[in-house]
């Protein structure tokens, strides 16, 4: 009878599209990190794209690539301000040692 498949049918058993992660993928470009944030945001931006043509597995793994890419972003950004506290107390102590070492003389 119909030899074409069903595409409305392979789509129901499919589901709904997954999650694209956009916002948190812009959320980690602004707040975070910036190269990481752009992948992020590419990679979710295909998702949808990706489903509608029919590509449901590249689509989840897009999907789950742009949140991987969010979460590296954010890890960065919590691994450079941690650096950078550490460095500034660092730089600190380092002044009151000098300052204690001088001691008033001139």
């Amino acid at each position: 009878m119909n030899d074409q498949p069903n595409d409305g049918l392979k789509q129901f058993e499919n589901g709904t599209p997954p999650d694209n992660n956009l916002v948190w993928a812009i959320l980690s470009t602004v707040l975070c990190c910036l190269p990481l944030g752009i992948v992020s945001i590419i990679k979710s931006t295909n998702v949808n794209t990706l489903w509608a043509q029919g590509q449901y597995d590249e689509a989840r793994k897009a999907a789950d690539d742009a949140k991987k890419f969010a979460m590296w972003s954010a890890g960065v950004a919590v691994a450079v301000w941690i650096i950078g506290a550490i460095l500034y107390f660092a730089f600190f102590a380092m002044i009151l040692a000098g300052a204690a070492a001088n001691d008033g003389s001139y």
